[in-house]
């Protein structure tokens, strides 16, 4: 029986609808569904964002956005840019996907300058450093570990869940061992029911990253006979 409860697990969940032909009508949905099930937040692309706070107007979700999404590649004063509109938009989050072909010629250097001006655009708001793992080796995933912790950000995270692999206990377990106790782990790509969102908790996630947070929070309500 799962110590977590379903309202317990809500809280843990970014609720995400990042595909590129989302409609109003799926946005309206996705925004709904937060409400309901109180997650912590939606994550939408940055054009959905001024929608997003609307439809969650006078609720605790947050909403949150992604940043160079999901290829990480483009320029960085174009991230900081589309960090600043998403500011300006209303976004409580900045999720950034890391430039991973500098990271991969070993350009901490460039990566570090990029993911500061980031942080710096994000004007305190949290911000989450997408990395990727998937595309990584273990060295790369933890240098792109310190770089977060150097840069201002408050998480790492796995996955853009647009890669070619998504959230792993032992990715996750790394970055945990990587970044300490008190630094935030945002699991995310390929979590989709109960059993696998509590392992990535128990694996040190102290975030979920999600397209299927309705079915997961319902799945550990009927695991654990009710919230």
């Amino acid at each position: 029986m799962p110590s977590l409860s379903a309202r317990d697990l809500a809280r843990y969940i970014d609720h995400t609808l990042l595909k590129p032909e989302a409609s109003l009508t799926e946005i309206e949905r996705l925004c709904a569904d937060a409400r309901e099930h109180g997650f912590y937040a939606v994550c939408v692309n940055g054009s959905r964002v001024v929608q997003a706070r609307h439809f969650l107007e006078d609720s605790d979700v947050k909403v949150a956005t992604v940043v160079g999404f999901p290829l990480g590649a483009t320029d960085a004063d174009s991230k900081r840019f589309e960090t600043e509109s998403a500011v300006d938009n209303g976004a409580q989050e900045i999720d950034v996907v890391i430039n991973i072909g500098r990271l991969k010629d070993g350009d901490d250097g460039y990566v570090l300058r990029e993911l500061r001006d980031v942080a710096e655009a994000a004007d305190e708001r949290p911000v989450k450093v997408i990395l990727e793992t998937c595309l990584l080796s273990d060295d790369e995933k933890v240098r792109a570990c310190r770089l977060a912790l150097d840069c201002g950000a408050q998480f790492v995270k796995t996955s853009t869940g647009f890669g070619t692999g998504g959230a792993t206990i032992e990715d996750v377990k790394l970055l945990r061992q990587t970044v300490g106790p008190d630094f935030g782990v945002k699991a995310a790509g390929g979590i989709r029911n109960a059993l696998t969102a509590v392992a990535m908790i128990e694996a040190g996630a102290t975030r979920l990253g999600t397209s299927a947070g309705v079915a997961i929070v319902r799945g550990l309500a009927v695991m654990s006979g009710g919230d």
